[in-house]
């Protein structure tokens, strides 16, 4: 009899298989933007369990296992407190400028029209715990950097990122790299 995990593993690749239930929305939030909507992967549980299961079979592995994990507001939130649950760690959220009701540091990043501010709790990480930092995806990378600068400002080493979707075209993947931190992608799509 086949064990429970089995029973939902699909039949093709499993980066194949999330990209398959990535849906692009044309013209949103603008014109000329090709959306990548990964609510359907958390809809799905068979799609959001093999997401979930390839994440955690790479950080439980010897050398990957963070110390706590990090996630960015708001669907690195849903991501990462799920690894985190599974691999029996801490979760950090990283949330947007007055979200946080406690003492923060905050990392101010520019947008496309204008600039964006996220915070961390002072006491969220301890001096050289590893943070696997995850969100939904990398654009310009702008908010992944924000997080990295935020985590080692209060002594973390982040020791990967990872994202279900990358855009390479926007910049934010060879920006997070050529800084010398580890990326996980799962899914690329070329053209935003």
């Amino acid at each position: 009899m086949p064990s429970p995990a089995a029973l939902h593993q699909p039949a093709l690749d499993p980066r194949t298989f999330l990209r398959q239930h990535i849906r692009t929305v044309p013209d949103w939030p603008s014109p000329g933007v090709q959306f990548r909507d990964i609510t359907p992967l958390l809809q799905n549980p068979q799609v959001f369990r093999v997401l979930i299961d390839v994440l955690v079979q790479r950080y439980s592995a010897a050398g990957m296992r963070p110390d706590v994990v990090a996630g960015l507001d708001a669907r690195g939130f849903i991501i990462g407190s799920v690894v985190a649950y599974a691999l029996n760690v801490g979760f950090i959220p990283i949330r947007k400028k007055g979200k946080l009701p406690f003492t923060t540091v905050e990392e101010t990043y520019e947008l496309e029209y204008g600039s964006a501010t996220v915070e961390l709790h002072t006491d969220a990480v301890h001096q050289g715990q590893r943070v696997l930092l995850i969100d939904d995806l990398i654009a310009t990378g702008g908010t992944m950097m924000a997080g990295i600068k935020l985590l080692e400002r209060l002594g973390a080493q982040v020791m990967e990122c990872a994202v279900i979707v990358d855009l390479p075209e926007l910049g934010g993947s060879a920006k997070v790299r050529e800084r010398g931190t580890p990326l996980l992608t799962l899914v690329q799509f070329d053209g935003h």
